[in-house]
């Protein structure tokens, strides 16, 4: 089994730690923001161990919409490159963990609905990518 590299982000790291120790019944917000949030586990490009990441949960359908705005800065976060790479993840949503498969969305019409969709959970994905000229990242997470 491959090694879990926890963050160092410690705020992120904390937030997993919480989320995962209670099973998914504590820790579902992310941040000081009181919005829902999932961990994904997936596999780190580089290094191949085991990297979890908190991100706004944005349920469409079965699947779920991952946002690498990374707060409107001009890089894509690390895990953008894990998601590329090695696509094959588990998400916990709560006390529920599934096997999901990630594809990151290119089709103009499909990225525009995921967008809006990721805007009414999350408002400030919309002044994220008015602060930064690359075009963010949208992935959908979709049951395997």
């Amino acid at each position: 089994m491959a090694e879990y590299i926890p963050t160092e982000i410690d705020w992120v790291r904390e937030q997993i730690e919480l989320y995962e120790s209670s099973g998914g019944k504590e820790g579902t917000t992310l941040k000081d923001t009181g919005l829902p949030c999932i961990i994904i586990t997936h596999i780190g490009r580089k290094t191949g161990a085991i990297r979890k990441t908190a991100l706004m949960r944005v349920k469409v359908g079965k699947g779920y919409v991952l946002v690498g705005s990374n707060g409107g800065s001009l890089k894509d976060p690390v895990w953008v490159s894990n998601f590329r790479a090695k696509p094959d993840v588990e998400i916990r949503d709560a006390t529920a963990v599934s096997n999901m498969r990630i594809r990151e969305v290119h089709d103009d019409a499909e990225r525009k609905l995921l967008w809006q969709a990721s805007a009414e959970a999350f408002p400030p994905y919309d002044e994220y990518q008015a602060k930064t000229p690359r075009a963010i990242p949208i992935f959908i997470a979709e049951p395997v």
